[in-house]
């Protein structure tokens, strides 16, 4: 065996397992009944032009570590060459894993949509990320992201105090795990006729191979 080949092998053998875990569809026969009009509903606004062809669906928790790498990083590709450009719409849904912070934060978020705000909001929680479980979200920190986009404090507390979005945010985190999803972030990429799973925050090269063979 040359010493080209002995290089060449691992390679191979990492694309192939990259590439099974990332595209392999999802098989469960509850997500093969699931529409495209199913998935959006109840999520969060939509993020680009409304009749793109091709939906990512992301499952996200404010204080997940990957979750907030892929914002930092692929999102940002993403955005210019696909969501900005009308190909691919973008629909955030909450699956709090790490406890009532993460809960709460995505209470918030939707109290900023209350307000026209929500991906405002949104993006400034992923931008003052403080890691998971370290105590970083609470009703201040919470009141001064709110602040920096611009929402009526008022209006946004109140929202928070009466827990309107607890019962929104419970219900997705539910219906993620019943359609088969076990972590943050998971992604649903599809068009009308097929969906394909990405489990983590893959390399952007993965991303761009689902969005091209959809």
């Amino acid at each position: 065996m040359t010493k080209y080949s002995l290089l060449v092998i691992p390679i191979v053998i990492g694309i192939i397992a990259v590439g099974f875990l990332a595209f392999y569809p999802e098989s469960e026969n509850n997500t093969k009944k699931l529409t495209p009009s199913k998935l959006i509903e109840n999520g969060s606004p939509i993020s680009g032009d409304s009749n793109a062809p091709i939906t990512i669906l992301e499952w996200g928790d404010y204080q997940c570590t990957y979750c907030y790498k892929f914002h930092q990083n692929t999102l940002n590709k993403i955005n210019e060459d696909f969501i900005k450009t009308g190909k691919v719409k973008l629909v955030f849904k909450d699956f709090p894993l790490n406890g009532p912070d993460s809960v709460l934060a995505a209470e918030a978020s939707y109290c900023a949509e209350d307000q026209k705000k929500y991906w405002e909001y949104h993006n400034e929680l992923y931008k003052n990320w403080g890691g998971e479980r370290t105590g970083w979200i609470t009703r201040s920190s919470l009141d001064d992201f709110a602040s920096t986009v611009g929402l009526d404090l008022e209006t946004f507390n109140t929202c928070l105090d009466e827990h309107k979005y607890q019962d929104k945010v419970n219900a997705l985190y539910e219906f993620g795990r019943e359609i088969g999803i076990d972590a943050t972030p998971s992604f649903l990429i599809f068009n009308g006729e097929e969906i394909i799973k990405i489990r983590g925050n893959q390399p952007l090269e993965v991303f761009l191979k689902t969005i091209d063979e959809l």
